[in-house]
């Protein structure tokens, strides 16, 4: 798996990138366009090297996928099953419209799961940001302005779901539709991978996603939810969302604290 000592020093690893984002966010930086017409910054391609240094240094035997050297033509041989994969910015249009809700990513993939992941919102939950972090078999944490503590699925309260969506690509049809027959208390909007650790921190239930992600997009905060209790299924619910597809594409999936 991943020892303790390791598992600490990707979670400084994050913060190390965290504060390269930060440094960049302060500015007034540019935004460009890659090939598939998403956005990219300074602070994707800088906290990018960072990570991809210090898993050098942790795990050189293990190959990293990380999103902008896949952008660049550069993707490793992940058929030995074990990986990494990498999203230095997750939320790059949040990070952009500079409402915080943007995250750092590490997972480590191991046969097609992901059994560790860190999630490090900066911008969010005081100077240091907010952690999540979690080990699958061994439980998850957040870390923020209050200190470090374990963190847990919840069971679904009697009065409905929270159900949390894209703040930014959003389906309101294929959403209604999953929906349809459920009892629903509440519907919330977040940006980025946050929305998998606010199932894993009991702050939330349900995550419905139709929109186009990559592994990278979600597989840390997948490692944190199911670490907490959680799991993220195909969107029919036939089977559990892998990794290492080719092309490193997401089908449609959802989320889910407890139950299916």
């Amino acid at each position: 798996m991943i020892s303790a000592e390791s598992f600490e020093a990707l979670a400084a690893l994050a913060r190390q990138a965290g504060d390269v984002v930060m440094a960049v966010y302060a500015t007034d930086f540019t935004v460009r366009g890659k090939n598939d017409a998403s956005p990219v910054t300074e602070a994707d391609e800088r906290a990018e090297a960072v990570i991809l240094a210090g898993l050098a240094r942790l795990a050189p035997d293990i190959p990293v996928v990380a999103e902008e050297s896949v952008a660049a033509g550069r993707t490793p041989d992940v058929s030995g099953g074990r990986f990494w994969l990498v999203d230095p910015l997750d939320g790059t249009r949040e990070f952009i419209h500079r409402n915080g809700e943007f995250t750092v990513n590490i997972a480590l993939i191991d046969q097609g799961r992901p059994v560790a992941g860190v999630v490090l919102a900066p911008a969010v939950g005081g100077p240091a940001g907010r952690l999540f972090a979690g080990v699958v078999g061994q439980g998850a944490w957040v870390e923020d302005a209050h200190g470090r503590r374990p963190i847990h699925c919840r069971a679904v309260p009697a009065d409905g779901l929270t159900v949390v969506a894209s703040r930014s690509h959003g389906d309101a049809a294929a959403l209604d539709a999953f929906l349809a027959g459920r009892r629903v208390a509440q519907l919330a909007n977040a940006g980025s991978s946050l929305k998998l650790c606010l199932l894993a921190e009991g702050a939330a239930d349900l995550y419905p996603r139709h929109g186009r992600t990559m592994e990278w997009d979600i597989a840390a905060g997948h490692a944190v939810l199911a670490a907490a209790g959680g799991q993220v299924w195909l969107i029919d619910g036939s089977a559990p969302l892998g990794y290492g597809k080719p092309g490193f594409e997401n089908p449609h999936f959802y989320a889910a604290g407890t139950g299916r």
